[in-house]
């Protein structure tokens, strides 16, 4: 930790959100604590909202981290699993911190490490689709799962008793319902009928197109994207 008072503040309310949930963060407790004024708080971060806020960055961050460090190549159903799963755990380790970063959402003051996170989910459904395994649309998709995995979560912090099982069992549901059978050699579709995988191929298709980026007119890639959205 460094000495500056910005650090000691933000720190010090980091702490106090770990120990005592959102009620400890007061300015009294995070002044006293981290040997500064209360108006240096203000002087900082404007607010406690704008603490709180900085605080939450600071959490997203540290869970970055960890997604940054998955591996980008391989099995990408594999890779969600494991996406999904660090996710939970950094949850439930850090339930007081998860619940400010997602229990009281904003549209107008989204962090913008939350919206890293997102385009690192969305990456990540993005390559299931260039796999052709994507049953419906790359942002349908990441949507699902985002909802489903801050939903899980939200509610073992709420209820520790929930089954263990709950998170793996939700985490199959979704990938059961947007990933699709990886079809056989050949001309053998592995039990997948021909019109999904017309529709798989075409989400497939649609995920890859910014890669022909110069090759197709402004006109020629919408109309293209609107066939594959059609044949979807």
């Amino acid at each position: 930790m460094t000495d500056s008072p910005r650090d000691r503040i933000l720190h010090t309310a980091a702490r106090l959100l770990a120990e005592g949930g959102r009620d400890a963060v007061t300015t009294r407790a995070v002044s006293a604590d981290a040997g500064v004024q209360p108006q240096t708080i203000y002087r900082q971060f404007g607010d406690m909202r704008g603490l709180l806020a900085a605080v939450a960055s600071l959490g997203f961050a540290t869970y970055l981290e960890s997604k940054r460090a998955q591996e980008t190549e391989g099995d990408p159903v594999a890779r969600l699993r494991v996406g999904w799963d660090t996710h939970v755990e950094f949850g439930l380790a850090n339930p007081a911190l998860y619940t400010l970063m997602y229990g009281d959402p904003r549209p107008d003051a989204e962090f913008p490490a939350a919206r890293e996170g997102r385009d690192i989910l969305r990456g990540m459904v993005q390559q299931l689709a260039a796999a052709g395994r994507l049953r419906l649309g790359v942002d349908a998709a990441a949507a699902m799962i985002h909802a489903a995995g801050v939903g899980v979560v939200l509610a073992l912090i709420a209820d520790p008793g929930s089954p263990a099982e709950l998170s793996a069992s939700v985490r199959e549901a979704i990938l059961a319902a947007i990933v699709a059978p990886e079809a056989a050699p050949g001309n053998g579709h592995g039990g997948v009928t021909g019109l999904e995988v017309v529709a798989t191929r075409a989400i497939g298709l649609k995920a890859v197109l910014p890669d022909a980026h110069g090759k197709l007119t402004p006109g020629e890639s919408a109309l293209f994207a609107e066939l594959l959205d059609r044949l979807s």
